[in-house]
């Protein structure tokens, strides 16, 4: 059951729910692993779905990144907005108003959901990721949660406009990543890039669920 004083997160993350059941089934795997505390749940990217089929699995408030042109739409902006969104350039980890937030978010003790890869997958195979998630990991150093979405590049893939039905998905959170297993020390001439692959590569090493083939 989801914890959170927010009418409009609680109504939207009902929505999110019931809009996914629709078109698919949601098999969600190691809620055990999320900290109780602030964290970072860093996520592979393969739909438009992404941030409401994980947001909408987790029984904690979770706040997100959009790019900032989403939120030009009055209506959008508002609600991603209310709904705990921070918005961000491509390269989050160019952004400094938006790490601000971030160090916020975490200092708070809330949970902030990433993308290492920075832009979602046309095939469903991971790319490479980008430096954002390690330079804010290494920098608030707070757990690292890999999570492992399966099934979503098919229930809507890139380029298009209407989701696919009887479609199956699944979320699989993996146990933390603390610092020193990501961060590879301020001496590292890559270090934030270095923190990303680390980071990355727990979320590729995810055994894939029977039902599904998009590894």
């Amino acid at each position: 059951m989801l914890t959170s004083d927010n009418l409009t997160y609680i109504l939207t993350y009902q929505f999110a729910r019931w809009f996914i059941g629709v078109f698919g089934r949601v098999d969600v795997s190691g809620l055990e692993h999320i900290p109780s505390g602030p964290s970072i749940i860093a996520c592979n990217h393969q739909s438009f779905f992404d941030p409401p089929l994980v947001g909408s699995s987790l029984p904690v408030e979770t706040f997100f990144f959009a790019r900032k042109t989403l939120f030009e739409n009055p209506v959008l902006g508002r609600l991603l907005h209310v709904c705990n969104t921070i918005p961000v350039d491509r390269d989050g980890g160019s952004d400094i108003t938006a790490f601000k937030r971030v160090f916020a978010v975490l200092k708070g003790g809330q949970r902030l959901l990433m993308f290492p890869e920075g832009t979602r997958s046309h095939d469903g195979r991971m790319l490479k990721p980008q430096a954002g998630i390690g330079l804010m990991a290494c920098k608030t150093k707070v757990p690292v949660v890999p999570v492992r979405v399966f099934g979503a590049n098919q229930l809507l893939p890139r380029g298009a406009f209407f989701p696919r039905p009887n479609t199956r998905l699944g979320v699989v959170f993996r146990p933390p990543l603390q610092p020193a297993s990501f961060d590879p020390g301020p001496g590292h001439p890559e270090r934030f890039i270095e923190a990303s692959r680390r980071i990355m590569a727990e979320i590729e090493r995810t055994p894939p669920l029977p039902e599904y083939n998009d590894s």
